[in-house]
């Protein structure tokens, strides 16, 4: 029994050594705030795997945010994404009583950092640490702030004067945002030392809250109704009629806390009206998600707009945060529906670097045409789509993807075949080896 204990006390001790980083006379403190600026087009979803990373080593989900904008800048000015981050930088000091947090941007997002720690003096002084993901080069430290540049696939010429840069040259440019080797190199960057595991770690009971917003400005799902069901890994069905919880959203579009199971399959029905639900399916969370985003649009609107729609056939958008490589072989990705091979060199070639892709019946004709990608989603950025007949009715639509260097891993999900006459379905799979 002596011996058990002990045992149990060098556990927790030496988790506690490596969750919070020491300093020079021994004394242990808790990690900074971390804040995460996305790119173009972007969200909080790129950082969500890293995010469970970090509260995996350690760090308390409430430390860790996304700051959000209208990429496109019709909703916003660069000015008020700068005030609005001005408000959330001091809003986390006062609440985790830091003295500075540790800011993290992607692609357009560097660039806006960097203009940011530049603009003032003191914004600089709120920011202990500064990572630059694969996006503006500089001639000299941001802010004079200490910074890490992370850069994928591409000249090995990029770089941030007087930063540690990194390359990841088999790695694509969202990838490279989401990958455990980046999060090894943040997490040390960040507190001086290597991280526990680069795993995210299971929880049993979890909370789960995030925002409903529209793609891609990141304006809130105002008016909308978000009802959460459990549902049978097997089918997709929902496990019971009524939902579990539900949420009128209004003005940002934040939902929850919700109460949830680790390893349960949940489907996340965005409710505009009768004749237009939006329903989003997600693998296990595994544990704690304070930014989980439900990415959704207006009925008739954005690119789910284009869409043509019927009874008798069901229509998709699927996505991940990690590039589709159709086009390398062995070395590529595949993702079957309903066992049919949709990814190729034509509609997801490594040069497009599409996350995210439309598949529906184009033409209403129920006939399946990979041939060549459908031009007004294949032209949008990281964004492709495809001609594929999915017929709606009690029959439910398997989706199985094998991504690239997962060692023969499979990441699934099995959802309802609902008809995209009043039904959309978005199918979110993971970026990450659990």
């Amino acid at each position: 029994m002596l011996r058990r204990l002990v045992a149990l006390l060098c556990v927790l001790l030496l988790s506690l050594s490596v969750v919070s980083p020491a300093h020079a006379d021994g004394r242990r403190e808790r990690p900074r705030p971390v804040v995460f600026v996305h790119g173009f087009s972007g969200s909080a979803g790129q950082f969500e795997t890293q995010a469970r990373r970090l509260a995996s080593n350690g760090y308390p989900a409430r430390y860790i945010e996304a700051h959000e904008y209208d990429s496109t800048f019709t909703v916003n000015t660069v000015e008020q994404v700068f005030a609005s981050l001005d408000d959330r930088i001091a809003r986390l000091l006062d609440e985790t009583r830091a003295a500075k947090v540790d800011l993290l941007a992607h692609s357009l997002g560097t660039s806006l950092m960097q203009s940011y720690l530049r603009s003032s003096p003191e914004r600089a002084a709120t920011v202990e640490h500064y990572v630059n993901l694969d996006g503006a080069t500089s001639e000299s430290l941001p802010g004079g702030v200490p910074t890490l540049a992370v850069w994928g696939e591409g000249s090995t010429e990029r770089r941030v004067e007087g930063a540690t840069n990194v390359y990841f040259s088999g790695q694509a440019h969202t990838q490279v945002v989401t990958s455990p080797e980046t999060f090894a190199k943040v997490y040390e960057f960040l507190n001086g030392q290597a991280p526990r595991t680069t795993r995210i770690e299971p929880q049993r009971h979890i909370s789960l809250s995030g925002r409903a917003v529209l793609f891609p400005s990141n304006v809130g799902a105002a008016g909308a109704r978000l009802e959460i069901y459990r549902v049978n890994p097997l089918t997709g069905k929902r496990l019971g009629r009524r939902p579990l919880a539900t949420y009128q959203l209004t003005g940002d579009g934040a939902w929850g806390p919700f109460k949830a199971s680790g390893h349960a399959h949940y489907e996340f029905a965005v409710v505009w009206n009768e004749e237009s639900v939006h329903h989003l399916y997600f693998q296990p969370f595994l544990r704690t998600d304070r930014v989980v985003r439900l990415l959704t649009s207006r009925p008739g609107e954005g690119l789910s707009g284009l869409v043509e729609t019927g009874d008798h056939h069901s229509a998709f958008s699927i996505s991940r945060q990690k590039e589709w490589w159709g086009d390398q072989g062995r070395d590529g990705d595949s993702l079957r529906i309903n066992g049919r091979e949709i990814l190729n060199a034509a509609n997801a070639p490594r040069t497009k670097r599409a996350i995210g892709m439309f598949a529906y019946d184009a033409g209403v004709d129920r006939v399946t045409d990979l041939g060549e990608p459908i031009p007004a989603f294949f032209s949008t950025p990281f964004i492709t789509g495809m001609d594929l007949y999915v017929p709606a009715g009690r029959r439910p639509t398997s989706i199985v993807a094998r991504p690239r260097g997962g060692q023969g891993r499979i990441d699934a999900l099995v959802v309802p075949s609902w008809p995209s006459s009043e039904h959309r379905i978005s199918v979110q799979l993971n970026d990450h080896p659990n």
